[in-house]
Protein backbone atom coordinates (compact mmCIF):
# COMPACT_ATOMS: atom_id res chain seq x y z
CA UNK A 1 0.00 0.00 0.00
CA UNK A 2 1.13 3.31 -0.63
CA UNK A 3 -0.47 6.92 -1.03
CA UNK A 4 -2.77 8.83 0.42
CA UNK A 5 -5.81 7.85 2.65
CA UNK A 6 -9.14 8.61 1.75
CA UNK A 7 -10.67 11.54 4.35
CA UNK A 8 -7.56 12.52 6.18
CA UNK A 9 -4.22 14.28 4.35
CA UNK A 10 -1.83 11.61 5.68
CA UNK A 11 -0.27 8.88 3.66
CA UNK A 12 0.69 4.96 4.46
CA UNK A 13 4.43 5.72 4.02
CA UNK A 14 4.26 8.66 7.44
CA UNK A 15 2.19 6.29 9.39
CA UNK A 16 4.50 3.11 8.67
CA UNK A 17 7.49 5.44 9.56
CA UNK A 18 6.09 7.01 12.70
CA UNK A 19 5.02 3.97 13.97
CA UNK A 20 8.03 1.19 13.24
CA UNK A 21 10.66 3.57 14.76
CA UNK A 22 8.56 5.60 17.88
CA UNK A 23 5.45 4.05 18.53
CA UNK A 24 5.45 0.45 18.16
CA UNK A 25 8.80 -0.19 20.46
CA UNK A 26 7.11 1.45 23.72
CA UNK A 27 3.48 0.68 23.05
CA UNK A 28 5.06 -3.01 22.70
CA UNK A 29 6.60 -2.79 26.54
CA UNK A 30 3.62 -1.08 27.76
CA UNK A 31 1.48 -4.02 26.89
CA UNK A 32 3.95 -6.28 29.19
CA UNK A 33 3.56 -4.37 32.13
CA UNK A 34 1.25 -5.78 35.08
CA UNK A 35 -1.43 -3.11 34.41
CA UNK A 36 -2.28 -3.66 30.63
CA UNK A 37 -1.27 -6.97 30.58
CA UNK A 38 -4.56 -8.20 32.90
CA UNK A 39 -7.90 -7.67 31.56
CA UNK A 40 -11.17 -8.79 33.43
CA UNK A 41 -14.23 -10.10 30.68
CA UNK A 42 -17.04 -12.08 31.07
CA UNK A 43 -17.11 -15.00 28.06
CA UNK A 44 -20.41 -15.99 29.11
CA UNK A 45 -22.88 -13.88 28.62
CA UNK A 46 -25.60 -14.89 25.84
CA UNK A 47 -25.83 -13.83 22.72
CA UNK A 48 -28.80 -11.36 23.16
CA UNK A 49 -29.75 -11.51 19.24
CA UNK A 50 -30.33 -15.31 18.64
CA UNK A 51 -30.00 -18.32 19.96
CA UNK A 52 -27.73 -20.62 20.12
CA UNK A 53 -28.56 -22.90 17.48
CA UNK A 54 -25.55 -24.34 16.71
CA UNK A 55 -24.61 -28.39 17.48
CA UNK A 56 -21.04 -30.42 16.75
CA UNK A 57 -20.99 -31.68 13.69
CA UNK A 58 -18.20 -33.80 14.41
CA UNK A 59 -18.29 -37.39 15.81
CA UNK A 60 -19.08 -38.08 19.51
CA UNK A 61 -18.62 -33.78 20.14
CA UNK A 62 -22.10 -33.54 21.77
CA UNK A 63 -21.40 -36.10 24.54
CA UNK A 64 -17.83 -35.33 25.11
CA UNK A 65 -17.87 -34.52 29.27
CA UNK A 66 -17.04 -30.76 28.56
CA UNK A 67 -18.93 -27.42 28.75
CA UNK A 68 -21.07 -26.35 25.65
CA UNK A 69 -19.24 -23.29 26.25
CA UNK A 70 -15.56 -24.64 25.20
CA UNK A 71 -16.74 -25.81 22.08
CA UNK A 72 -15.99 -23.28 19.14
CA UNK A 73 -19.78 -22.48 17.55
CA UNK A 74 -17.65 -22.89 14.30
CA UNK A 75 -17.00 -26.59 14.15
CA UNK A 76 -21.25 -26.72 14.88
CA UNK A 77 -23.76 -26.92 12.23
CA UNK A 78 -27.37 -26.06 11.56
CA UNK A 79 -28.23 -29.59 10.47
CA UNK A 80 -28.98 -32.65 12.66
CA UNK A 81 -27.99 -34.70 9.73
CA UNK A 82 -24.68 -34.45 10.97
CA UNK A 83 -25.13 -36.97 13.90
CA UNK A 84 -25.53 -39.52 10.69
CA UNK A 85 -23.01 -42.14 10.54
CA UNK A 86 -21.66 -40.82 7.59
CA UNK A 87 -20.37 -37.88 8.88
CA UNK A 88 -18.77 -39.53 11.81
CA UNK A 89 -15.17 -39.81 11.23
CA UNK A 90 -12.11 -39.57 13.12
CA UNK A 91 -10.61 -36.77 10.38
CA UNK A 92 -13.73 -34.90 11.71
CA UNK A 93 -13.15 -35.79 15.20
CA UNK A 94 -9.32 -34.65 15.11
CA UNK A 95 -10.36 -30.94 13.89
CA UNK A 96 -12.67 -30.74 16.67
CA UNK A 97 -10.35 -31.42 19.57
CA UNK A 98 -7.91 -28.99 17.92
CA UNK A 99 -10.57 -26.46 17.35
CA UNK A 100 -11.16 -26.93 20.85
CA UNK A 101 -7.35 -26.42 22.05
CA UNK A 102 -6.58 -23.43 19.78
CA UNK A 103 -9.16 -21.59 21.14
CA UNK A 104 -9.21 -22.03 24.64
CA UNK A 105 -8.39 -19.40 27.35
CA UNK A 106 -5.59 -19.75 29.73
CA UNK A 107 -6.71 -18.98 33.16
CA UNK A 108 -3.76 -18.90 35.18
CA UNK A 109 -3.11 -16.38 37.64
CA UNK A 110 -0.86 -16.29 40.60
CA UNK A 111 -2.20 -15.33 43.84
CA UNK A 112 -0.44 -12.16 43.86
CA UNK A 113 -2.56 -10.93 40.81
CA UNK A 114 -5.72 -12.09 42.35
CA UNK A 115 -5.34 -9.77 45.75
CA UNK A 116 -3.89 -7.03 43.39
CA UNK A 117 -7.54 -7.39 41.09
CA UNK A 118 -9.52 -6.55 44.49
CA UNK A 119 -7.29 -3.46 44.90
CA UNK A 120 -7.78 -2.49 41.25
CA UNK A 121 -11.60 -2.76 41.58
CA UNK A 122 -11.70 -0.34 44.10
CA UNK A 123 -9.84 2.09 42.13
CA UNK A 124 -12.66 2.50 39.05
CA UNK A 125 -15.45 4.57 38.75
CA UNK A 126 -17.20 3.12 36.03
CA UNK A 127 -18.59 4.83 33.42
CA UNK A 128 -19.07 4.22 29.46
CA UNK A 129 -20.45 5.76 26.74
CA UNK A 130 -20.03 3.66 23.37
CA UNK A 131 -19.98 0.13 25.01
CA UNK A 132 -22.17 -2.00 26.02
CA UNK A 133 -19.84 -3.10 29.36
CA UNK A 134 -19.41 -6.43 31.05
CA UNK A 135 -20.24 -6.62 35.30
CA UNK A 136 -17.31 -6.88 36.11
CA UNK A 137 -19.21 -7.80 39.57
CA UNK A 138 -20.54 -11.00 37.66
CA UNK A 139 -19.26 -13.96 38.91
CA UNK A 140 -19.04 -14.93 35.39
CA UNK A 141 -16.37 -12.24 35.02
CA UNK A 142 -12.33 -13.33 35.15
CA UNK A 143 -9.37 -11.74 34.70
CA UNK A 144 -7.29 -12.92 31.72
CA UNK A 145 -3.65 -12.29 31.25
CA UNK A 146 -3.35 -10.97 27.21
CA UNK A 147 0.08 -12.40 27.14
CA UNK A 148 -0.65 -15.60 27.71
CA UNK A 149 -3.49 -15.43 25.37
CA UNK A 150 -2.24 -14.22 22.24
CA UNK A 151 -4.76 -13.01 19.28
CA UNK A 152 -4.12 -15.60 16.81
CA UNK A 153 -5.79 -18.89 14.76
CA UNK A 154 -7.95 -20.48 16.59
CA UNK A 155 -9.77 -22.36 13.85
CA UNK A 156 -12.95 -20.64 14.60
CA UNK A 157 -14.64 -20.02 10.91
CA UNK A 158 -17.88 -20.96 8.96
CA UNK A 159 -21.39 -20.32 8.99
CA UNK A 160 -21.08 -19.36 12.80
CA UNK A 161 -17.81 -16.63 12.34
CA UNK A 162 -19.55 -15.02 8.98
CA UNK A 163 -23.10 -14.72 11.06
CA UNK A 164 -21.32 -12.10 13.31
CA UNK A 165 -19.82 -10.25 10.87
CA UNK A 166 -22.74 -10.21 8.41
CA UNK A 167 -24.99 -8.50 11.36
CA UNK A 168 -22.46 -6.24 12.04
CA UNK A 169 -22.37 -4.99 8.74
CA UNK A 170 -25.97 -5.17 7.17
CA UNK A 171 -27.41 -4.09 10.80
CA UNK A 172 -25.33 -2.17 12.39
CA UNK A 173 -23.08 -0.53 10.04
CA UNK A 174 -23.69 2.60 7.52
CA UNK A 175 -23.00 1.49 4.10
CA UNK A 176 -20.78 2.61 1.62
CA UNK A 177 -21.11 3.25 -1.76
CA UNK A 178 -19.54 -0.02 -3.21
CA UNK A 179 -18.04 -2.96 -1.08
CA UNK A 180 -18.29 -6.51 -2.08
CA UNK A 181 -18.77 -8.99 0.32
CA UNK A 182 -17.89 -12.60 0.83
CA UNK A 183 -21.87 -14.39 0.45
CA UNK A 184 -23.23 -17.10 2.63
CA UNK A 185 -21.15 -20.25 3.23
CA UNK A 186 -24.40 -21.86 4.01
CA UNK A 187 -26.07 -20.98 0.52
CA UNK A 188 -25.18 -23.57 -2.35
CA UNK A 189 -21.71 -22.91 -3.77
CA UNK A 190 -21.15 -23.22 -7.64
CA UNK A 191 -17.40 -23.61 -6.31
CA UNK A 192 -14.58 -20.86 -5.49
CA UNK A 193 -14.76 -17.88 -2.97
CA UNK A 194 -18.13 -15.96 -4.29
CA UNK A 195 -19.27 -12.62 -3.69
CA UNK A 196 -22.23 -10.58 -4.46
CA UNK A 197 -22.24 -6.48 -4.85
CA UNK A 198 -24.19 -5.40 -1.91
CA UNK A 199 -24.70 -1.35 -2.20
CA UNK A 200 -25.26 0.82 -4.68
CA UNK A 201 -25.33 4.64 -2.79
CA UNK A 202 -24.30 7.51 -4.43
CA UNK A 203 -22.92 8.29 -1.25
CA UNK A 204 -22.13 8.62 2.02
CA UNK A 205 -21.38 11.66 4.75
CA UNK A 206 -18.22 11.89 6.26
CA UNK A 207 -19.69 10.59 9.53
CA UNK A 208 -21.01 7.28 8.16
CA UNK A 209 -17.66 7.01 5.87
CA UNK A 210 -16.16 7.57 9.00
CA UNK A 211 -17.89 4.69 11.07
CA UNK A 212 -17.62 1.97 8.30
CA UNK A 213 -14.26 2.13 8.25
CA UNK A 214 -13.52 1.87 11.49
CA UNK A 215 -15.42 -1.63 11.72
CA UNK A 216 -13.60 -2.81 8.36
CA UNK A 217 -10.48 -1.72 10.09
CA UNK A 218 -10.99 -3.63 13.02
CA UNK A 219 -12.17 -6.49 11.12
CA UNK A 220 -8.41 -6.55 8.94
CA UNK A 221 -6.93 -6.05 12.47
CA UNK A 222 -8.57 -9.16 13.57
CA UNK A 223 -8.14 -10.90 10.12
CA UNK A 224 -4.11 -9.62 9.83
CA UNK A 225 -3.47 -11.40 13.28
CA UNK A 226 -5.07 -14.97 12.46
CA UNK A 227 -2.84 -14.96 9.20
CA UNK A 228 0.16 -13.05 10.99
CA UNK A 229 0.04 -16.14 14.02
CA UNK A 230 -1.11 -19.30 12.31
CA UNK A 231 -0.41 -22.79 13.23
CA UNK A 232 1.67 -23.95 10.12
CA UNK A 233 2.21 -27.64 11.82
CA UNK A 234 1.95 -29.28 14.91
CA UNK A 235 4.78 -32.31 15.41
CA UNK A 236 4.97 -34.45 18.32
CA UNK A 237 2.56 -32.20 20.39
CA UNK A 238 4.82 -29.28 19.49
CA UNK A 239 2.62 -26.36 17.37
CA UNK A 240 4.81 -24.27 15.03
CA UNK A 241 2.95 -20.80 14.47
CA UNK A 242 4.12 -18.08 11.85
CA UNK A 243 3.07 -16.15 8.92
CA UNK A 244 0.81 -17.90 6.72
CA UNK A 245 0.81 -16.23 3.04
CA UNK A 246 -1.89 -18.28 1.61
CA UNK A 247 -4.35 -17.18 4.34
CA UNK A 248 -3.65 -13.62 3.35
CA UNK A 249 -3.51 -13.67 0.23
CA UNK A 250 -6.84 -15.22 0.23
CA UNK A 251 -8.11 -12.57 2.52
CA UNK A 252 -6.76 -9.07 0.64
CA UNK A 253 -5.49 -9.47 -2.64
CA UNK A 254 -7.25 -7.57 -5.13
CA UNK A 255 -7.52 -10.22 -7.52
CA UNK A 256 -9.37 -12.73 -4.70
CA UNK A 257 -11.09 -10.26 -3.06
CA UNK A 258 -12.55 -8.27 -6.48
CA UNK A 259 -10.74 -5.09 -5.01
CA UNK A 260 -11.57 -5.22 -1.58
CA UNK A 261 -8.38 -6.54 0.19
CA UNK A 262 -6.18 -2.72 -0.23
CA UNK A 263 -8.90 -1.06 0.52
CA UNK A 264 -9.62 -2.99 4.10
CA UNK A 265 -6.07 -2.72 4.60
CA UNK A 266 -6.24 1.22 4.35
CA UNK A 267 -9.06 1.44 6.45
CA UNK A 268 -6.63 -0.55 9.01
CA UNK A 269 -4.66 2.68 8.56
CA UNK A 270 -7.70 4.70 9.11
CA UNK A 271 -8.57 2.60 12.17
CA UNK A 272 -4.86 3.62 13.40
CA UNK A 273 -4.71 7.18 12.53
CA UNK A 274 -8.61 7.46 14.67
CA UNK A 275 -6.79 5.55 18.19
CA UNK A 276 -3.59 7.51 17.81
CA UNK A 277 -5.34 10.63 17.74
CA UNK A 278 -7.56 9.73 20.99
CA UNK A 279 -4.54 8.89 22.41
CA UNK A 280 -2.92 12.56 21.70
CA UNK A 281 -6.18 13.88 22.95
CA UNK A 282 -6.30 11.85 26.36
CA UNK A 283 -2.71 12.94 27.43
CA UNK A 284 -4.35 15.72 29.82
CA UNK A 285 -6.45 13.08 31.71
CA UNK A 286 -3.16 11.32 32.53
CA UNK A 287 -0.79 13.99 33.00
CA UNK A 288 -2.46 14.97 36.23
CA UNK A 289 -0.90 14.12 39.64
CA UNK A 290 -4.27 12.27 40.75
CA UNK A 291 -4.02 9.27 37.98
CA UNK A 292 -1.91 6.40 38.89
CA UNK A 293 -1.27 3.63 36.87
CA UNK A 294 -2.11 1.64 40.32
CA UNK A 295 -1.24 -2.07 40.80
CA UNK A 296 0.09 -1.79 44.37
CA UNK A 297 3.72 -1.84 43.28
CA UNK A 298 4.65 2.09 43.46
CA UNK A 299 7.76 2.04 41.75
CA UNK A 300 6.37 -0.36 39.07
CA UNK A 301 3.20 1.94 38.77
CA UNK A 302 5.85 5.01 38.52
CA UNK A 303 7.67 3.50 35.28
CA UNK A 304 4.34 2.61 33.34
CA UNK A 305 2.89 5.90 33.89
CA UNK A 306 6.31 7.62 32.32
CA UNK A 307 6.03 5.74 29.46
CA UNK A 308 2.75 5.64 29.12
CA UNK A 309 3.73 9.83 29.45
CA UNK A 310 6.35 9.39 26.86
CA UNK A 311 3.91 7.55 24.47
CA UNK A 312 1.33 10.38 24.73
CA UNK A 313 4.40 12.90 23.90
CA UNK A 314 5.22 10.58 20.17
CA UNK A 315 1.71 11.08 19.84
CA UNK A 316 1.15 14.68 19.83
CA UNK A 317 4.20 14.98 17.35
CA UNK A 318 2.42 13.22 14.82
CA UNK A 319 2.14 16.20 12.14
CA UNK A 320 -0.66 14.43 9.78
CA UNK A 321 -3.89 13.75 12.82
CA UNK A 322 -7.21 12.80 11.98
CA UNK A 323 -9.36 16.39 12.12
CA UNK A 324 -12.42 15.17 14.69
CA UNK A 325 -13.71 18.54 14.56
CA UNK A 326 -14.71 17.61 10.92
CA UNK A 327 -17.45 15.24 12.17
CA UNK A 328 -21.16 16.27 13.31
CA UNK A 329 -19.93 19.70 12.69
CA UNK A 330 -23.71 20.55 10.81
CA UNK A 331 -26.33 22.14 12.48
CA UNK A 332 -27.07 21.24 16.20
CA UNK A 333 -29.93 19.32 16.04
CA UNK A 334 -28.78 16.91 12.74
CA UNK A 335 -25.42 16.33 14.14
CA UNK A 336 -26.95 15.49 17.94
CA UNK A 337 -29.11 13.26 16.35
CA UNK A 338 -26.09 11.64 14.25
CA UNK A 339 -23.91 11.57 16.89
CA UNK A 340 -26.11 9.70 19.33
CA UNK A 341 -27.19 7.34 16.41
CA UNK A 342 -23.31 6.81 15.60
CA UNK A 343 -23.31 6.09 19.42
CA UNK A 344 -26.06 3.70 19.35
CA UNK A 345 -25.03 1.75 15.98
CA UNK A 346 -20.79 0.99 17.97
CA UNK A 347 -22.81 0.20 20.97
CA UNK A 348 -25.13 -2.49 19.22
CA UNK A 349 -21.63 -3.77 17.82
CA UNK A 350 -20.08 -4.06 21.24
CA UNK A 351 -23.30 -6.58 22.48
CA UNK A 352 -22.92 -8.75 18.79
CA UNK A 353 -19.08 -9.72 19.95
CA UNK A 354 -21.18 -11.90 22.54
CA UNK A 355 -22.51 -13.62 20.00
CA UNK A 356 -18.87 -15.28 18.98
CA UNK A 357 -18.95 -18.94 19.57
CA UNK A 358 -14.36 -19.25 20.38
CA UNK A 359 -13.54 -17.85 23.95
CA UNK A 360 -10.16 -16.32 22.66
CA UNK A 361 -12.16 -14.75 19.52
CA UNK A 362 -14.51 -13.19 21.53
CA UNK A 363 -11.96 -12.16 24.35
CA UNK A 364 -9.99 -9.93 21.54
CA UNK A 365 -13.32 -9.01 20.23
CA UNK A 366 -14.65 -7.60 23.13
CA UNK A 367 -11.23 -5.75 24.13
CA UNK A 368 -10.47 -4.60 20.61
CA UNK A 369 -14.54 -3.20 20.12
CA UNK A 370 -14.23 -2.02 24.30
CA UNK A 371 -10.88 0.10 22.94
CA UNK A 372 -12.57 1.37 20.14
CA UNK A 373 -15.45 2.98 21.87
CA UNK A 374 -13.08 4.15 24.66
CA UNK A 375 -11.00 6.17 21.62
CA UNK A 376 -14.79 7.22 20.23
CA UNK A 377 -15.55 8.80 24.01
CA UNK A 378 -12.32 10.83 23.74
CA UNK A 379 -12.36 12.24 20.86
CA UNK A 380 -16.27 13.41 21.76
CA UNK A 381 -15.47 14.64 24.99
CA UNK A 382 -12.95 16.86 24.30
CA UNK A 383 -14.28 20.16 26.35
CA UNK A 384 -14.28 17.28 29.62
CA UNK A 385 -11.24 16.83 29.21
CA UNK A 386 -9.57 20.52 28.93
CA UNK A 387 -11.64 21.41 32.05
CA UNK A 388 -10.46 18.63 33.92
CA UNK A 389 -9.71 19.49 37.67
CA UNK A 390 -5.59 18.82 38.30
CA UNK A 391 -6.01 17.24 42.12
CA UNK A 392 -9.51 15.98 41.92
CA UNK A 393 -11.32 13.42 40.35
CA UNK A 394 -13.80 14.20 37.73
CA UNK A 395 -17.10 13.85 37.84
CA UNK A 396 -17.50 14.99 33.67
CA UNK A 397 -14.72 12.74 32.37
CA UNK A 398 -13.53 9.42 33.73
CA UNK A 399 -12.06 6.40 32.18
CA UNK A 400 -12.05 3.10 34.18
CA UNK A 401 -9.24 0.74 34.53
CA UNK A 402 -10.94 -1.34 31.83
CA UNK A 403 -11.17 0.98 29.53
CA UNK A 404 -7.40 2.24 29.59
CA UNK A 405 -6.10 -1.26 29.19
CA UNK A 406 -8.70 -1.84 26.31
CA UNK A 407 -7.63 1.02 24.63
CA UNK A 408 -3.56 0.43 25.06
CA UNK A 409 -4.08 -3.20 23.87
CA UNK A 410 -6.25 -2.25 21.03
CA UNK A 411 -4.09 -0.01 19.70
CA UNK A 412 -0.88 -2.11 19.96
CA UNK A 413 -3.01 -4.54 17.92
Amino acid sequence: LTGVLDDCLCDIESIDDFNTFKIFPKIQKLQERDYFRYYKVNLKRPCPFWADDGHCSIKDCHVEPCPESKIPVGIKAGSSNKYSKAANNSKELEDCEQANKLGAINSTLSNQSKEAFIDWARYDDSQDHFCELDDERSPDAQYVDLLLNPERYTGYKGPSAWRVWNSIYEENCFKPRSVYRPLNPLAPSRGGLEFVFLFSWTGLCLEKRVFYKLISGLHASINLHLCANYLLEEMWGKPRWGPNVKEFTRRFDPIETKGEGPRRLKNLYFLYLIELRALSKVAPYFERSVVDLYTGNGHEDAESKALLLDIFRDTKSFHMHFDEKSMFAGDKKGAKSLKEEFRLHFKNISRIMDCVGCDKCRLWGKLQTQGLGTALKILFSEKEIQSLPENSPSKGFQLTRQEIVALVNAFGR
